[in-house]
């Protein structure tokens, strides 16, 4: 397994540090307890008024036909690394609330879910990777998902693999290390773009 730990510039906790999303996974299959484990972590993330506005669609190798129909909704390029890992998912959405009105928190909800999917898989020694790139109108007719839901993204999980398994474009940007924006560029104090006070001081 590559490990690529975040340079914070703050402490942050292990599992944090340690997780990042590669596209080189084992044939390993990923334990029944585990996969379970990691459904149930995503079960009891925070909500808007708890209406927990997520489905998520299971697949496996343990059943290729159902494996391969959900393998088939991402774009080809995702196809050609994702097949080999061992589980697939499909994160769904419930756009509109019980009594009809438009849940404009449904996909912060649903990402809240994710990533309680994903800390819980780093802390089992697991890998994750979310992929936007499949086709939303494909997903939404293979599983007949209702008006009112919206797929949002798929996920591979799995044991992560060897770098030198992908093609030479894919295999460095595996090994690159990872990068993000520094805190003053995001973090404000008073009118937008204000850099924070907190990081003045």
């Amino acid at each position: 397994m590559t490990e690529k730990p975040a340079q914070t510039q703050h402490p942050v906790h292990e599992f944090i540090q340690s997780r990042w999303s590669p596209r080189a996974f084992s044939d390993r299959p990923v334990e029944q307890d585990k996969l379970l484990s990691l459904l149930e972590a995503a079960r009891w993330a925070p909500s808007s008024y708890n209406h927990q506005p997520w489905s998520f669609i299971v697949a496996t190798k343990d059943d290729p036909t159902e494996y391969n129909r959900l393998l088939r909704t991402l774009v080809e390029f995702n196809q050609g690394w994702a097949k080999s890992a061992p589980v697939l998912l499909l994160a769904v959405a419930k756009t509109r609330t019980d009594d009809g009105k438009t849940n404009r928190h449904a996909f912060h909800d649903v990402g809240l879910a994710i990533e309680n999917l994903v800390i819980q898989a780093t802390a089992l020694g697991l890998s994750v990777h979310q992929i936007a790139g499949f086709s939303v109108d494909g997903a939404r007719k293979e599983y007949q998902i209702p008006e009112d839901y919206e797929p949002a993204t798929a996920i591979v999980v799995g044991y992560a693999g060897d770098p030198q398994s992908l093609p030479d474009g894919l295999r460095e940007r595996e090994l690159a290390p990872r990068v993000r924006k520094p805190l003053n560029e995001f973090v404000f104090t008073g009118e937008w773009g204000t850099v924070s006070s907190l990081l003045t001081k």
